[in-house]
């Protein structure tokens, strides 16, 4: 009997992604499939321990900025005029006098506010190209002591990390720490008391090992701990420890599905893999969670636009 034709799994992904993704982001989807189908745009992460003060300004000369900057200082107008806003409200219900004093305290706390995510944004820098400029950044290069100057990386990835908000000696959990941009971008911040890198693939695990050497100092590094237990299990090992805990799981990497062969979790021999994602992610959340410490905060995140590994998995 003939076989049945052999489906790419690149081509099962993007059907996939049609009939539910088209249903949950609407006129939406159009848009975001081509960019899912776009060539990857990455951004450059500044090292902070390399000798590289040059960098940016030879980025800057590129026509590529600091994104994590402008996205501050855009949180800061929005917080300005929302209180502008708020003022005006307040002045409706005022009168005379009152109102005028009521609408100068409110401007004067929107002046004196800090930006958004203020404490991560001055020590992370991340340059990326405009929207529409294919400009490639050249690979990254050493510095007199071997430490390369920048890591090339999804700028998105960076968005957990903001919003961990890590504070000065926080211990911090990165749990799904491989390949390592997250880990690397968490000591960017110079605020980690302590950094505990884990991941389940041992072979991930020796690509963060290699990301560490590349780019941070030993006296750095010696205050990263970096282990290859199953995440799931982490509130056996050290439970309730952490100020601070990332939780980037494992899921279909819609990109990434939608455009390589390779290891590409819908060929048919993963099915039953897929589709106890959700499940699994749940299971490290849940870790995650009983990793932090009372009153501790946990980012949970992922690479795809499913509802089922995000918004259910969290709710």
């Amino acid at each position: 009997a003939a076989t049945a034709p052999r489906i790419p799994p690149t081509r099962l992904a993007l059907h996939h992604f049609d009939t539910s993704y088209s249903l949950h982001l609407g006129a939406l989807w159009p848009s975001v499939r081509a960019g899912l189908l776009c060539e990857q745009k990455y951004g450059a992460l500044l090292n902070n321990f390399a000798a590289a003060d040059l960098v940016p300004q030879e980025l800057e000369l590129l026509n590529a900025t600091d994104f994590v900057s402008e996205a501050s200082g855009k949180a800061q107008q929005w917080e300005r005029g929302a209180a502008v806003g708020e003022a005006a409200r307040g002045c409706q219900k005022g009168s005379g006098e009152g109102r005028t004093v009521m609408q100068a305290e409110m401007m004067m706390q929107a002046e004196m506010s800090p930006p958004l995510c203020s404490s991560i944004s001055s020590k992370i820098k991340c340059y990326t190209f405009p929207r529409g400029d294919i400009t490639r950044f050249r690979p990254a290069r050493p510095d007199s002591l071997g430490l390369l100057d920048y890591y090339l990386m999804d700028a998105a990835s960076l968005l957990p990390v903001l919003a961990l908000n890590v504070q000065p000696g926080d211990f911090v959990l990165d749990l799904c720490a491989a390949p390592g941009g997250k880990t690397l971008a968490l000591l960017q911040t110079g605020f980690c008391g302590h950094l505990a890198a884990n991941d389940i693939s041992i072979s991930r695990t020796k690509r963060l090992y290699q990301i560490l050497h590349n780019y941070v100092p030993k006296e750095v590094r010696d205050t990263v701990s970096v282990t290859s237990y199953d995440g799931r299990d982490w509130d056996q090992v050290k439970g309730g420890t952490f100020h601070k805990v990332l939780v980037d799981v494992p899921c279909t990497t819609d990109r990434h599905s939608a455009m390589e062969e390779d290891n590409n979790i819908f060929h048919k021999r993963r099915t039953k893999e897929r589709q106890m994602l959700p499940m699994l992610q749940l299971q490290l959340l849940m870790a995650g969670i009983l990793a932090a410490q009372p009153g501790g905060e946990v980012v949970y995140s992922t690479c795809s636009l499913s509802p089922l590994q995000n918004e259910c998995v969290v709710e």
